[in-house]
């Protein structure tokens, strides 16, 4: 298997730099994935709203800031990159009434966050139908060598999210980016999302035998995803 290319790290983006069929991206701390050549911030499954969907469901009751702390991050990662083109891989909502009932600040929030700059809302799982928000909605977006996509299909040169990353490398889960034979697949950028080891079943099969993935938190870590005993999950 061909992973994509460690470039190593690049201290003044805080994060870890590889190739994926010749194009130079940054993995950040956050989560964000950034390509520089083209001023592209790139965040996966933000699912706001999540708190007010599950209490709408009768579900868990959560409190319902999550979608302030999402935004917080997001507004931070745009103010360190700022990026001409911003790219919301999928789930940006963790349902179609979740856009419709942001409240009026946070609204306001997203709405600076976009202003002056190329939004791209491309459809995931969560949010297919098109949003009333400003910025272009879109299936997925091909630029170059690089398809974006919520969903990965194992074609070369995707960069995907949906299926929430997480790895350890010191027995602490963390959202991770993992580094594919094909492409890249993001970590949840939410507040209030859950993760899937990237050991599991679903994501070997996508990804091959021995992905690298890149741990998110103070730094970005690459380690290499070694499968663990079943017991040990």
């Amino acid at each position: 298997m061909h992973l994509p290319t460690p470039c190593g790290t690049t201290p003044a983006m805080d994060g870890y730099a590889f190739t994926v069929r010749g194009t130079p991206l940054t993995a950040r701390p956050s989560g964000a994935l950034w390509w520089q050549a083209e001023r592209t911030l790139t965040v996966a499954d933000l699912h706001l709203g999540k708190s007010q969907r599950l209490a709408r469901r009768g579900g868990t009751l959560l409190p319902p800031y999550e979608t302030a702390e999402t935004l917080a991050r997001l507004d931070a990662e745009i103010a360190a990159c700022t990026p001409d083109r911003v790219i919301c891989l999928g789930d940006s909502f963790d349902d179609s009434q979740a856009e419709t009932d942001l409240d009026d600040d946070d609204r306001l929030w997203l709405l600076r966050l976009m202003a002056g700059r190329d939004w791209l809302w491309v459809a995931g799982n969560h949010d297919p139908a098109p949003l009333s928000l400003p910025g272009t909605a879109l299936a997925d977006w091909r630029h170059g060598p690089l398809t974006f996509r919520h969903i990965a299909t194992g074609l070369p040169g995707e960069v995907s999210g949906h299926h929430h990353p997480k790895w350890s490398a010191t027995g602490r889960m963390r959202p991770c980016f993992l580094l594919t034979g094909h492409g890249v697949i993001l970590p949840a950028f939410g507040a209030y999302t859950g993760g899937l080891p990237a050991d599991d079943p679903a994501l070997t099969l996508l990804c091959g035998p021995v992905p690298l993935a890149v741990l998110t938190g103070p730094r970005a870590i690459p380690v290499p995803v070694i499968p663990r005993r079943q017991g040990n999950r």
